[in-house]
C-alpha cells in the first residue's frame, strides 16, 4: 500500500493530524482501470472517475486542500465539468472536498451519510461527537437502498450495504465498464477499519461483500478503498481472513476468554501477514471483540 493512501487512513480519525499533513507533497496518481472508468490516488480513499461526452462523476473526493491537485487530474483525462460526486461514506479522507465540488456539482450519498455530516448519530461517553460539516458539504441527493446515475453511456448505480465499514456505506456499480468501487468495506492495506461506534460491524463487512461478490462477473476490475486496483479474487482472499478471524475471536469468547487473553496467546497469529501499522493484530482483535460483544452504536436504521 502507498505510504499517502495508509496516512489517507489515519486521518480520517484523527482530524489533528489531518490540520497538520503537508498536503502540497502529495501527488495525484492517474490509472485507467476499464472502459471509461479512471482511480485517483493522493492522500486519502480513492477516488473513482466517470469521464466522458456527458461530464465526470467522481466516487469520493479525498481531503479539501487537495481539490485542486484533483480537478488538475481530471482535466488531463477530460476537459469536462464534474457533475456528480458520490460518496461511498462520510469519513473525511472520502469526503473532504466536498465543499470544493458541491458549488458546482450534484453531491450523492446514502441517507446515513448525510446525518453524520451534519454531525447527527450517538456517540461512545468520553468520545467526541462528529463534526458538523458546513452546508455545502452535505450530500443533497440521499437514498436509502440504491440510486442510479445514467452518464457517459453507464449506468452508475450506488448501492447501500449496511453495517460494514460504517452504517452509510455504499458499493458503486460501473457495469459497463465491467468495474466496482468498494469503498472501505474492501480495502488493501491489512487489517481492516470498522468504524464500530458509526453502526460498523464485522459481520455488516462480511454480508456486503459476499453480497456484492454475487453481483459482479469473475473479470471484474476492483477499485479498493485504499490500496492497488484488485479482482475479486483478491476481495475472496479478503472475505476468507474476515470470517477465519472472527471465527476464533468467537470460539474465545464463548470459552470465557477476554480480547486481552486473546493477545496473549496469540490467537491470530496464523494470520499475522495482515497485521499493519495502522491496524495490528491486536487491534483487529479489539475490533472482531467489540462486534461480537454489542459494544458499538446501533446506527440510524436496523436492518433485519
Amino acid at each position: 500500500m502507498r505510504f499517502t493512501s495508509l496516512v489517507g487512513v489515519l486521518l480520517a480519525v484523527c482530524p489533528l493530524v489531518a490540520q497538520q499533513q503537508d498536503f502540497s507533497k502529495v501527488q495525484m496518481k492517474v490509472t485507467k482501470v476499464a472502459g471509461n472508468v479512471y482511480m485517483l490516488e493522493g492522500a486519502g480513499g480513492n477516488i473513482g472517475v466517470s469521464a466522458g461526452e456527458d461530464g465526470i462523476v467522481i466516487v469520493d473526493d479525498q481531503f479539501a486542500p487537495l481539490a485542486g491537485k484533483i480537478r488538475e487530474a481530471l482535466r488531463g483525462i477530460v476537459d469536462k465539468p464534474v457533475r456528480f460526486v458520490i460518496n461511498t461514506h462520510y469519513h473525511g479522507d472520502h469526503t473532504g472536498s466536498n465543499l470544493e465540488f458541491g458549488g458546482s456539482s450534484t453531491i450523492i450519498a446514502q441517507d446515513n451519510v448525510r446525518k453524520r455530516l451534519m454531525g447527527q448519530g450517538t456517540t461512545p461517553p468520553g468520545k467526541p461527537a462528529n463534526p458538523v460539516q458546513p452546508k455545502g458539504a452535505l450530500p443533497v441527493v440521499t437514498f436509502e437502498h440504491d440510486v442510479t446515475v445514467h452518464m457517459n453511456g453507464e449506468d452508475i448505480r450506488a448501492l447501500h450495504f449496511p453495517s460494514g465499514h460504517t452504517d452509510g456505506d455504499s458499493i458503486i456499480f460501473f457495469p459497463q465498464s465491467n468495474v466496482v468501487h468498494m469503498g472501505d468495506d474492501f480495502v488493501r492495506y491489512g487489517f481492516p477499519y470498522i468504524d464500530v461506534d458509526s453502526g460498523g460491524s464485522i459481520d455488516g463487512m462480511i454480508d456486503a461483500m459476499e453480497k456484492a461478490i454475487g453481483l459482479l462477473p469473475a473479470n471484474v476490475k476492483v477499485i479498493p478503498g485504499h490500496g492497488a486496483i484488485a479482482s475479486i479474487d483478491d476481495v475472496r482472499e479478503f472475505v476468507k481472513m474476515l470470517k477465519e478471524t472472527r471465527d476464533v475471536v468467537k470460539q474465545g469468547m464463548d470459552s470465557g476468554k477476554s480480547a486481552n487473553d486473546l493477545k496473549k496467546e496469540k490467537a491470530l497469529a496464523a494470520w499475522q501477514k495482515w497485521s499493519g501499522a495502522f491496524i495490528t493484530t491486536d487491534g483487529w482483535i479489539d475490533t472482531i471483540y467489540n462486534c461480537l460483544s454489542g459494544q458499538k452504536n446501533v446506527g440510524f436504521t436496523k436492518h433485519n
